[in-house]
């Protein structure tokens, strides 16, 4: 095994080429200094300096040596940097699950930005998942950091809101609906609605669902669609019409019209799922980059 100090020893005896200078350098006297270098060349089996008594040189083998042990002390040092920035919450990694829809939000791609650009040595994955799966996965340990439309039904899962979302009718450029300049529920439940699947867990569906219930309205159900591009082509292709959040306006599509409702519930929340009592620097670090964005969701 090789002792790092000899290596560092032997690496500044190379710089200055001179047992002097270098053992002045890392304040030891030279008697010591040259019994470590004596040392380590037992240890490795080859000579690594040519010395007399006025010069000394590398030999061959302590030129093909140095660059070796140059790179072992450099990933030292490298490691040593990282396990600093561990102990102290800098580094590390944070699995990110969110629901389809909150992708597309100006708050959501904001927001990883500015933590990519404060924690550079931070692995951050992002996991696609339905609002439904979120508390569990959040709860289990295989995420993080859950962004749901969806409140969990568990106590080991606490939830911070982050505000709400309007919704907007998607409508076929078609549809005599494009060209009104508000859409009313009333006028929006003559259509078939495109949703995501029943069992897909969705906090969407559920705020679409409640807000047909709040105003007496019968929902006619749809094809369907897994993500919110999905949804959005089946309005396209004259399937039906959509809520979806403001931010899925950025999905241009020529076949697809977007309108703001009347109704002022027409609403998605948004919120932050983190394991309950819980303590962790990088999510803590997230969520201050969450609140710190411009809630324009």
């Amino acid at each position: 095994m090789l002792d790092l100090r000899k290596l560092r020893y032997f690496l500044t005896v190379a710089e200055e080429l001179h047992f002097g200078r270098a053992a002045i350098r890392l304040h030891l006297a030279q008697p010591p200094l040259t019994r470590h270098i004596s040392a380590l060349e037992t240890a490795l089996g080859f000579k690594l300096f040519d010395r007399t008594s006025r010069t000394v040189a590398l030999t061959a083998q302590g030129r093909s040596f140095l660059p070796y042990a140059r790179g072992v002390l450099e990933q030292v040092a490298l490691a040593q940097v990282m396990a600093d920035k561990l102990a102290a919450g800098t580094a590390g990694q944070l699995a990110l699950g969110y629901a389809s829809s909150i992708a597309l939000s100006d708050l959501f791609s904001q927001a990883i930005q500015a933590f990519a650009q404060r924690f550079p040595d931070v692995q951050l994955t992002l996991v696609e998942c339905a609002s439904g799966n979120l508390g569990a996965q959040v709860a289990d340990g295989r995420l993080d950091i859950g962004l749901s439309r969806l409140l969990p039904q568990r106590t080991d899962v606490q939830a911070l809101s982050l505000g709400e979302e309007r919704l907007v009718a998607a409508v076929s450029t078609d549809s005599p609906l494009a060209n009104l300049a508000q859409i009313s529920l009333a006028q929006l439940s003559a259509y078939p609605l495109i949703l995501f699947p029943a069992d897909y867990g969705s906090g969407l569906n559920q705020s679409i669902e409640a807000l047909y219930r709040l105003h007496d309205r019968p929902l006619r159900r749809g094809p369907t669609g897994r993500q919110i591009t999905s949804i959005i082509a089946l309005v396209a292709a004259g399937q039906g019409v959509a809520l979806v959040p403001e931010c899925a306006q950025s999905l241009m599509n020529k076949g697809v019209t977007y309108r703001p409702m009347m109704e002022l519930e027409a609403c998605a929340q948004l919120l932050v799922l983190t394991r309950a009592e819980t303590k962790n620097v990088l999510i803590d670090a997230f969520l201050t980059v969450l609140t710190e964005a411009p809630h324009t969701l």
